[in-house]
């Protein structure tokens, strides 16, 4: 059976947000064909994201095809949509038949609003962790990677997007496999300059 994964776009959305876990689901249906991700946004076609990368959103809200993973990126846009009735209705409307709903970075800020992570335990980029404690909708996690509660599953800022979604390839199926997915990537994050002078 398919296994539909909606990674949701808008403007000004982050790009590593969502091309991150999309090179995580993309790599593992290579061998398990049943993972269809796609894009859906308000209204199929162009996005620009926010460092200027543009990108085509495969749906619209109205003809989106079935989601079992809903994913919900980041950035600047969050601060726009999450007064978008049209954004916040859609996702409030998809997350109950959905087996997980997910965030990266400020995409909780829209999971929140739209109801599907009030009252949870969720995390979001490091410089958003106050605002979003602010709003007193949910309790908010600082200094972890990606946090489940339930079938909600929110993770921090820009790569830890890959990290999540990892994570949910291994639920899918098991850890054997999304360790696999991780080799195939070539992800062994080892950043320059973390250590001390």
């Amino acid at each position: 059976m398919d296994i539909g994964i909606g990674i949701v776009l808008f403007e000004d959305v982050e790009e590593l947000d969502f091309v991150g876990p999309w090179e995580v689901f993309g790599m593992a249906a290579r061998e398990r064909p049943e993972l269809k991700p796609f894009t859906v946004a308000e209204r199929a076609g162009l996005v620009r994201c926010a460092k200027g990368l543009k990108v085509v959103a495969d749906h619209g809200f109205a003809d989106a095809p079935g989601i079992d993973i809903l994913l919900v990126p980041g950035g600047q846009g969050t601060r726009r949509e999450v007064s978008n009735r049209a954004m916040i209705d859609w996702i409030a409307s998809v997350t109950p038949g959905c087996r997980w709903v997910t965030s990266v970075c400020t995409g909780s800020l829209l999971l929140v609003e739209a109801g599907a992570a009030k009252g949870r335990r969720v995390t979001t980029h490091w410089g958003f962790v106050e605002t979003l404690r602010g709003r007193g909708d949910a309790t908010v996690l600082d200094d972890v990677r990606f946090v489940r509660d339930g079938n909600v599953v929110t993770s921090a800022g820009v790569s830890a997007g890959i990290d999540m979604a990892l994570w949910l390839v291994g639920q899918l199926y098991d850890p054997a496999f999304a360790r696999h997915v991780q080799r195939r990537m070539e992800y062994d994050p080892a950043p320059p300059y973390t250590a001390a002078a």
